[in-house]
């Protein structure tokens, strides 16, 4: 089974510009735990998952004028559409991740894999 058979191709993404205020209502809206960030030409910048906002919160900061930019993961663990299931399972483990952005080879961001479609895939596969 290859990623870009399950993972989600309708992207939630926000910008590194937008605010965590503004990251974190759009990951509440969607439920869910994480999203890309992208640039202004729609490439991959970075990530931000919801325990980066509150790991920040703990610190004193300016949650509703703070930019995703100052949180963000930069150094992001992705994959590529042709990956197989195996394979971005153990990135996820292996990084200790729960979502990681799917790429082509130009750096846009094409979809998105979380443990949570790892999990519903092998769940719809045994019943």
């Amino acid at each position: 089974m290859l990623i870009k058979d399950i993972m989600e191709s309708n992207l939630i993404t926000v910008k590194s510009e937008d605010t965590l205020k503004k990251a974190l209502d759009i990951m509440n809206e969607n439920k869910i735990n994480g999203t890309p960030v992208i640039d202004e030409s729609g490439c991959l910048a970075g990530m931000i998952v919801k325990a980066d906002i509150y790991r920040f919160l703990i610190e004193e900061g300016h949650y509703d004028t703070c930019p995703v930019d100052w949180v963000m993961t930069k150094q992001v663990v992705t994959g590529r559409l042709e990956e197989n299931l195996i394979e971005t399972a153990k990135k996820l483990r292996e990084n200790d991740i729960i979502a990681m952005p799917i790429i082509d080879d130009e750096n846009n961001v094409k979809g998105i894999i979380t443990v949570e479609d790892i999990i519903d895939y092998f769940i719809k596969k045994v019943e």
